[in-house]
């Protein structure tokens, strides 16, 4: 069976979820103390796994600010909701029951199995057609028009057995009919059903980022432990165990045996499988291996591994001669990588039905370990199961899947003014949550996607903002309309937001092994930044170009490339401005006298407009020009040097020694 969606409901800080879709892989976004792990936890105690248990206590469970209320109105019959979930039939359950009852009985909608506080069995809800089963069992029977109109009374299959059994004289049609339906679970279409998805619904596996394998287990010792109440077994010692069931032995044959060979060559067996795993997987280090042997404790151990038999971990690392060190002394990334890895394949190796659940995965793996984590989910969790995890981190979202994202958030609302209330745990799948620090994780991944691929190409030309692409697009554009060169399609323009941002940028695209330029804006107080620059060696020394040292002058922006008269008409068009108050060549340079550049002058120049003259901005004139290229194409002074000036800027950019970009069918 195939989990379509759930609901939560009366479970800690959950009154209701909303109803959650599920597809192969569903991630649970959300802050600290939004209540993610109530979510999963609720899911779980729907079918947990033997390994993972999960029961519902209403004490502990139910939301404590309802409590009483709650155990004052509850009766034996009005136990509340925790798990309202819906499920699709597979192909040969569906088959099975249209076989019997007619396809018309059967509706494609899913069904529903609900989990109560204090009730043992899960509650299925089947959405048949009863009438049109019983009349699809009447006529499968071969009845006659009499032996038919003798069961007009029955609706259900249960009625119809009723009905059946109080005939004082059934036929042998009718009986056949009858026994055939008493052969029936529960006789009737709801317990047959209820026998086909008992034993196909999955154990829910919940694993969280505390669970961690323990470096060593005292075994001889084990039994007695477990049989305590509470027993005194640490969780870590339960993923050991399942270690070693992995490695075909258990506690019992370790005991029992009085050579420890055979048993050190299978845990050596399933070191070496878990190895390779982990080697696919880590790639933080991949000169790790495990060993694990089973040896006698050692009197100068500390206790209680000082005696009787103890199974130890231990990391090898080849990088350095292959030593050695305890299992509980690696990072903490790597020991939840390593437990979670055992522990999935420990509880894959019965082939049931599961569905995982991750509280938190990687959360103390480094990014690139975490997006590793998210390439394991795919190629080996979720080709065989669903998978339901939730995160805080932006390395585990998966943004190639967004849809799989769902917002989880402690929703609070103010009924009055200075009185704060909440609604509890809510799920929504769009992304428009109130909370920032909600959608912090979402936001980071998205931004960290966007900055690989958005504007970026095998050659880069870095610039100040976007006012500067579309100044550039637009000369370029014209010049080619004119039958010059322009920029070139090999450089893709990228805004990276000064000289103070290109270093970061180019440390942050190094992986991308891409062909890097600057072309940056220039006033003297940059002096120093561009000769730290310089001095780094991040890029090559001929791959920073300034407008300023291309136009010849000290100082100078993008915006100089223009002469004092177009770049006036392109304020005055964008902004509006009103004819009295029109800006000139002249008026700019009036406007601020201690400066050649045209963009000072023109923030000089609009600080004193009146309020009705909109705030200048350096974006406002470049998109005017991409939208009216004409100006450009004139036969003016003015445009004619603007392109001239252009050309000089172009023709520097195009002796910029460029990286090959392959296309399709390149090798």
């Amino acid at each position: 069976m195939r989990l379509v969606s759930f609901r939560i409901t009366n479970f800690r800080s959950i009154e209701d979820s909303g109803e959650i879709e599920v597809g192969d892989s569903l991630c649970l976004v959300g802050k600290n103390e939004a209540g993610k792990t109530a979510l999963l936890n609720a899911l779980t105690s729907l079918n947990p796994h033997p390994s993972t248990p999960m029961t519902l206590d209403v004490e502990r469970d139910y939301p404590r600010q309802h409590l009483t209320e709650y155990q004052r109105r509850q009766n034996q019959q009005d136990h509340a909701t925790v798990v309202t979930s819906r499920w699709e039939f597979d192909k040969a359950d569906r088959k099975a029951l249209e076989d019997l009852f007619g396809t018309e009985a059967v509706p494609k909608a899913p069904v529903n199995a609900v989990r109560k506080f204090e009730t043992p069995e899960v509650e299925w809800n089947f959405d048949f057609k009863f009438e049109s089963a019983v009349k699809h069992l009447i006529s499968r029977a071969k009845l006659s028009e009499f032996e038919a109109g003798q069961l007009e009374a029955a609706k259900t299959t249960t009625q119809l057995v009723e009905v059946l059994g109080k005939l004082e004289a059934p036929t042998k049609a009718q009986q056949e009919l009858l026994e055939k339906l008493k052969g029936l679970p529960e006789s009737s279409m709801t317990g047959f059903a209820k026998s086909l998805v008992k034993a196909k619904l999955p154990r829910f596996m919940y694993f969280s980022h505390y669970d961690r394998m323990v470096g060593q287990i005292r075994i001889d010792d084990f039994g007695a432990r477990k049989a305590t109440n509470p027993p005194q077994i640490e969780s870590g010692e339960i993923v050991f165990l399942d270690f070693l069931d992995y490695a075909g032995t258990s506690i019992e044959e370790i005991t029992k045996s009085t050579t420890y060979e055979g048993l050190n060559a299978r845990c050596e067996a399933a070191s070496i499988r878990i190895t390779q795993q982990l080697q696919e997987y880590w790639s933080q280090n991949p000169f790790l291996k495990i060993d694990v042997r089973v040896t006698k404790g050692e009197s100068g151990d500390p206790a209680p591994f000082n005696a009787g038999i103890v199974a130890r971990a231990r990391v090898r690392n080849d990088l350095y001669g292959g030593m050695t060190v305890p299992f509980s002394e690696r990072s903490a990334g790597f020991i939840w990588f390593f437990s979670f890895i055992v522990k999935f394949a420990q509880v894959s190796k019965d082939g049931g039905p599961l569905i995982i659940l991750l509280d938190e995965p990687g959360l103390t793996l480094h990014g690139k370990a975490q997006g590793e984590l998210l390439r394991y989910f795919d190629n080996e969790i979720v080709k065989s199961h669903q998978l339901l995890f939730t995160t805080h981190s932006p390395f585990m979202v998966p943004v190639e899947n967004l849809p799989s994202v769902r917002i989880v958030e402690d929703r609070v609302f103010s009924p009055k003014p200075g009185k704060w209330a909440s609604e509890g745990t809510k799920v929504r799948s769009d992304s428009l949550a109130v909370d920032r620090d909600t959608l912090f994780p979402l936001q980071g991944a998205l931004g960290y996607e966007i900055t690989q691929a958005l504007f970026v190409g095998k050659n880069t030309l870095l610039v100040e903002g976007p006012g500067d692409i579309l100044f550039l697009k637009a000369l370029s554009s014209a010049l080619v309309r004119k039958g010059h060169p322009g920029l070139g399609s090999e450089w893709t323009l990228c805004p990276a937001g000064g000289l103070d941002k290109v270093q970061p940028f180019v440390s942050l695209f190094s992986s991308a092994k891409l062909n890097i330029a600057v072309l940056t804006d220039f006033a003297k107080s940059d002096k120093k930044k561009l000769e730290n620059l310089k001095r780094s060696q991040i890029l090559l020394g001929d791959n920073v170009l300034t407008f300023a040292s291309l136009l010849g002058v000290d100082e100078a922006d993008v915006e100089d490339v223009f002469t004092p008269e177009l770049y006036a008409r392109m304020l005055n068009e964008a902004f509006a401005v009103p004819t009295a108050l029109q800006v000139t060549a002249a008026s700019l340079n009036s406007a601020d006298a201690t400066t050649t550049r045209l963009v000072k002058k023109a923030e000089a120049a609009f600080r004193v407009m009146p309020d009705s003259v909109p705030e200048f901005s350096h974006y406002a004139p470049a998109e005017w020009l991409i939208t009216h290229p004409g100006v450009l194409d004139e036969d003016t002074p003015e445009s004619r040097d603007s392109l001239a000036r252009a050309e000089i800027i172009f023709n520097s950019i195009r002796k910029l020694p460029v990286a090959a970009v392959s296309v399709a069918g390149d090798d």
